[in-house]
């Protein structure tokens, strides 16, 4: 009898091996198709250009795809990417089911949410058939599934990690303000020495962000869709301390940097004392290429600052979605996702898992330069989750109307 249960249970497992096998080798065949179809095919990556060291990734990943894959990538540079959703909106309203002037669009939760609700995404999910999903946890890192509180559904492919982070200048300033409070007596006692890029720049709604979660305590009503019956009482404290902070900004308020890297400059030009960006190697990075005194360091909040993962979607009317779905899955290789976390390239945190890599791809990792500028991974360890998505443009809409529509 145990010889009959033994010999069943080894048909069962025997079985189920050979779906896996089936599984694998159907996804592999899968994929070869892909590559046949993506052969000769032009990608329109659209993808925020304001940042040199970017771009200039986006042109290596460029290189190494037409040599392996005769894929042509072709990096529009945004300065909105609001815009190139407006866009691929308008392509709907017009009809224009196929044939799409964008194949990939790099894009953060707002953008996400907006382009889900609108049916603006590949309608099939996509992303775990990619090879390399294989290198990422979704139960070590669950922000690959869930997109500003929106769950991805396999439609966007994880790109890199991301954490608000402060620059300052240590020998000019010992001590920086670690809270927003903190921070609202620094500007009163030292003004026009600290400024944010201008909403609807992704880095200075982020900013807004920060203290609004800050002040209000993470006020619950936050990860909610936005209400407007809750939200002036909601945003009070904000408009409260921005009120009090503008007449010591930078040029009273009355002006503000583009994006983070104007910021950083203004930082490196001695002109302002804090910088900040959602990166936590962008100081570094930027002191390897000379952009910033060997001084600067960074830091966080006591209580943590906003991180998130950024991600790479496939519009619905792509015209090489074949082709697009293999430049996100090589984004997402070890290969590319090491490169692009060297400080002296990018720096931009990994997605992928280091236990699911192999012990070469693992020391790849573990050899590059943290930078000495870039904080430890147990000072990052203090997170702030993202507000809903809907937040963003109501936040926009009132910071513009309260202090931008005089400009």
């Amino acid at each position: 009898m145990q010889k009959i249960r033994f010999y069943h249970a080894a048909r069962l497992i025997f079985a189920g091996l050979c779906l896996v096998f089936a599984a694998t080798s159907a996804n592999a065949d899968d994929f070869t198709d892909l590559q046949k179809a993506a052969k000769g095919q032009t990608v329109y990556f659209n993808a925020w250009g304001g940042d040199a060291k970017i771009n200039s990734y986006i042109s290596w990943a460029g290189q190494i795809l037409a040599d392996r894959h005769d894929i042509t990538l072709v990096h529009v540079k945004l300065t909105d990417t609001a815009s190139a959703v407006s866009r691929i909106l308008a392509e709907k309203a017009a009809g224009r089911e196929n044939g799409g002037s964008i194949d990939l669009l790099w894009v953060n939760g707002e953008n996400f949410a907006a382009m889900k609700r609108a049916g603006l995404l590949q309608n099939r999910s996509w992303v775990t058939s990619l090879p390399n999903w294989r290198y990422t946890d979704s139960k070590a890192l669950p922000a690959i599934l869930s997109d500003f509180a929106e769950p991805t559904n396999g439609k966007e492919s994880p790109w890199g990690r991301a954490q608000l982070v402060f620059s300052y200048d240590s020998a000019r300033l010992q001590t920086p303000p670690k809270s927003a409070a903190a921070l609202a007596d620094y500007i009163a006692a030292n003004p026009g020495r600290f400024t944010f890029p201008q909403p609807p720049d992704f880095i200075g709604m982020s900013f807004l962000k920060q203290i609004l979660i800050e002040l209000s305590k993470a006020d619950p009503a936050l990860y909610q869709p936005v209400d407007e019956a809750n939200f002036d009482a909601v945003t009070a404290p904000l408009w409260r301390w921005l009120d009090k902070a503008k007449p010591n900004l930078w040029r009273a308020g009355n002006a503000y940097p583009a994006n983070y890297p104007v910021l950083r400059q203004l930082l490196g030009d001695g002109e302002i004392d804090i910088a900040i960006a959602f990166n936590p190697a962008d100081a570094s990075a930027a002191i390897a290429r000379g952009e910033l005194p060997n001084s600067v360091r960074t830091y966080i909040h006591d209580g943590g600052t906003l991180a998130n993962v950024h991600f790479l979607a496939i519009p619905f009317n792509a015209s090489a979605p074949e082709a697009a779905k293999l430049v996100a899955n090589f984004m997402l290789s070890p290969e590319a996702q090491v490169k692009k976390a060297d400080t002296a390239i990018w720096g931009d945190p990994t997605v992928l898992s280091m236990p699911k890599l192999s012990d070469a791809q693992r020391m790849a990792f573990t050899k590059l330069p943290r930078g000495i500028a870039t904080l430890s991974d147990a000072d990052l360890g203090r997170t702030l989750a993202e507000p809903h998505p809907s937040w963003v443009p109501r936040l926009e809409a009132a910071w513009i109307k309260r202090y931008a529509s005089g400009q």
